[in-house]
C-alpha cells in the first residue's frame, strides 16, 4: 500500500513541478454562414430518419444481453488496519534543494535561448528590409536567389530553435525523475519509521491532524540524501547566424555560373 501511494506522490511531482514546456497550440474556429446549405440539409433529414431507426432499434437486443453474476471468490487475505501519513509533494518542492537547483538551470537556459531568438529574429527584420531596399538594383534572377537563400535560413534557425528547446525539455524531465525516485525511497523510509502503511497526497486530504503530516521529515531527508542534480549540458547546435555569411556568396556563386552557361 505504502509503495503505491509513494508511486502516486510521484506523479503528483510530475504535474506540479513546473518545469514542464509550455506547448503552443494552435486553435481552428469553424465560422457558421447564415443561410448556407439549410435547403438541402432540411429535405435530407426526413428521409434518413425512417433508414436508420430500424436499424438501431435491431441492433439494441444484441448489445445488451444480460450478464450472468460471476461465481463467489473464496476468503482472501484481510488488509491490515489503515495508518495513514500525508505528505505535501508542493511543500517538499519547495524546501528542497535539488528541485530549486534544476528549476533555477532549467529557466536560465529557456531565458539564454528566448535571448537568442529575439535576436534572430531582429536580424532576419534587418535582412528583409536591406533586400527590400536593393530591389530596384537586382536582376529578377539574383532576388530570387537572395529572397530563396533568405528563407532557407530562417527555416534552418527554426528548426535548431526547436531542437534547443526540446532539448531544454528533455534535460528537465530527465533531472526531474531523478529527484521523484530519491523522493519515492525517502517516502517509504519515513513511512516505515512511523510504522505508516497507507501515504496519501496533501490535496487529497481535507483536515487532518499534525502528527499525520509526514512532510517536514521527508523534505529533511531528502535534502540529506539528494543536495543537488545535475543536469545535463545542453548541446546547442551553431547558431543560424554562423553560417550567414557563407550561403550568400554559395548562391551568389551559382547564380553567376547560371548566367554563363
Amino acid at each position: 500500500m505504502a509503495r503505491r501511494a509513494t508511486v502516486a506522490l510521484a506523479a503528483i511531482l510530475l504535474s506540479t513541478s513546473g518545469l514542464g514546456g509550455a506547448a503552443m497550440a494552435q486553435q481552428q474556429q469553424d465560422w457558421f454562414v447564415p443561410g448556407q446549405g439549410q435547403g438541402g440539409a432540411q429535405q435530407q433529414r426526413p428521409a434518413q430518419a425512417p433508414a436508420q431507426r430500424p436499424a438501431q432499434q435491431q441492433q439494441r437486443p444484441a448489445q445488451r444481453a444480460v450478464q450472468p453474476n460471476p461465481a463467489p471468490l473464496p476468503p482472501g487475505e484481510q488488509p491490515p488496519a489503515a495508518v495513514i501519513g500525508i505528505v505535501d509533494v508542493p511543500e517538499v518542492q519547495r524546501q528542497s534543494t535539488a528541485f530549486n537547483g534544476v528549476r533555477e538551470e532549467i529557466e536560465k537556459r529557456r531565458a539564454k535561448l528566448n535571448d537568442d531568438l529575439q535576436k534572430e529574429q531582429a536580424r532576419w527584420r534587418d535582412e528583409q528590409q536591406a533586400l527590400a531596399a536593393q530591389r530596384a538594383s537586382l536582376s529578377p534572377e539574383d532576388l530570387r536567389t537572395k529572397e530563396r537563400d533568405l528563407q532557407d535560413r530562417v527555416q534552418d534557425a527554426q528548426k535548431i530553435f526547436r531542437d534547443r528547446s526540446r532539448a531544454i525539455e528533455q534535460a528537465a524531465q530527465g533531472s526531474l525523475m531523478e529527484i521523484e525516485q530519491a523522493l519515492a525511497v525517502v517516502i517509504r523510509q519515513v513511512a516505515s519509521s512511523r510504522k505508516v502503511n497507507l501515504v496519501l497526497p496533501r490535496p487529497l486530504v481535507i483536515f487532518n491532524e499534525p502528527p499525520f503530516d509526514l512532510t517536514p521529515e521527508v523534505a529533511t531527508q531528502l535534502n540529506k540524501i539528494l543536495k543537488s542534480v545535475t543536469v545535463p549540458p545542453e548541446d546547442a547546435p551553431a547558431p543560424a547566424a554562423a553560417n550567414n555569411n557563407q550561403r550568400p556568396a554559395q548562391n551568389s556563386n551559382q547564380g553567376q555560373q547560371n548566367r554563363r552557361n
